[in-house]
């Protein structure tokens, strides 16, 4: 009984690395036939993978950028004292100091010009110029830096 075992599970070995062999041939004969298709593929993945790799190289901001909050007390029932020295340092004109105060209040653009009597291409310039030497990108942010700043009240 143990050999007839054996002798089974020998035969069952036999044909299935005869099977593998087979196998293993169909496919080395597909890929004889059908070279151009596989190293076409292998070559897309490749440029797939670069092509990933790349974009999310190119993509990622290489400015890390970190918001601080930092709470300022002002004593409410003092009057406001213009920090001058800073008004020098960056260099903000009259007219700019004007605009940011007439935009912290709120104003548009338009109503800005109509108060000052300029054109709202002047408000524009004004307001580039404001952003650009208080280093922010947007109304909040510039109003916010000069009311911590001590420029407006």
């Amino acid at each position: 009984m143990i050999r007839k075992n054996r002798l089974i599970i020998g035969y069952g070995i036999s044909l299935a690395v005869l099977l593998a062999l087979l196998r293993w041939m169909e496919l080395k004969y597909l890929l004889y036939e059908h070279a151009f298709m596989v190293y076409a593929l292998l070559i897309a993945v490749i440029f797939l993978t670069v092509g990933i790799w790349l974009s999310k190289k190119l993509t990622r901001p290489r400015v890390k950028t970190e918001i601080q909050e930092n709470i300022i007390y002002r004593d409410s029932t003092a009057a406001f004292i213009r920090n001058q020295s800073m008004i020098d340092e960056l260099g903000i004109s009259f007219r700019e100091l004007e605009v940011l105060e007439l935009m912290a209040t709120g104003y548009s653009n338009q109503e800005m010009a109509s108060q000052l009597y300029v054109s709202p291409n002047t408000i524009k310039t004004h307001l580039s110029r404001i952003f650009e030497k208080l280093e922010v990108g947007r109304r909040a942010q510039a109003i916010e830096k000069a009311r911590t700043l001590g420029i407006i009240p």
